[in-house]
Formats: structure tokens, sequence, C-alpha cells
């Protein structure tokens, strides 16, 4: 009986862990899509700032294109910055489900025959292995 619990339990947490690397997976989208978002608006308005500064002349109007120059790469680094925090965090995360799967198989071990296989099957499934 207790080892029916057990595996139970073990299965439950498997799917919780695999439900939320599909989760994962659609944050990473849209990480990708906020990133394009951000630096497409970044570019509009960086055109639309060049397009002010020719209204001026000389010295101000090259100080407003640097300015101009200067907002965009500043939004753009920052866009940049975060996707690559975000890509730590998945790369954190994939590392933290295999070791999760790691654990998974080693528990395994303690069963025989059909149970051992089946806990396998099931650890390699919600892993990704």
């Amino acid at each position: 009986m207790r080892p029916r619990i057990r595996d139970m339990l073990c299965a439950v947490a498997i799917g919780a862990l695999a439900f939320g690397a599909n989760a994962a997976t659609d944050t990473e989208k849209a990480d990708k899509t906020n990133y394009d978002a951000t630096v497409a608006k970044a570019d509009a308005d960086y055109k639309a700032a060049k397009e002010g500064c020719n209204a001026k002349q000389g010295n101000d109007k090259d100080v407003c294109l640097k300015q101009a120059q200067a907002n965009h790469d500043k939004v753009v680094a920052d866009a940049k910055a975060t996707r690559k925090s975000n890509d730590a965090v998945a790369s954190a995360r994939d590392t933290k489900m295999e070791a999760q799967y790691k654990v998974a198989k080693e528990k395994c071990d303690s069963l025989s025959g059909d149970a051992k296989d089946a806990c396998v099957k099931q650890a390699k499934q919600q892993y990704g292995q």
C-alpha cells in the first residue's frame, strides 16, 4: 500500500514540474515578442526623434541626434538585458529539470519489474528525456 501512495505522489510531483516546463516555453515566446515589440518601438521613436532634429541647426542638431541615438541605444540595451536575464532563468530551469529527472530516475531504482519500467518511462516523459 505504501509504495503505491509513494508512486502516486511521485507522479503528481512529476506532472506539476512538467506543467511548469510547458508554461516556461510560453514565457520564452512572450519574452521574444516583448523584446521585438520594444525594439520596434525604440526604432520608431528614434526615427521620429531624428526627424524632430531636422528643425535644428549646427551643434544643437548634432546634440539632438546624439541624444536620440543614446535614447535608442539605452532602450535596446535594457531590452537585451531583460531577455538575457530571462534566458538565464530558462537555462537554470532546464538544469533543475535535468536534476529532478535524475532524482526521479534514482527513486525508480527502488522498484522492480513493470513498476520500475513504468516509473522510468514516466520520469522520461515528464522531464523531456
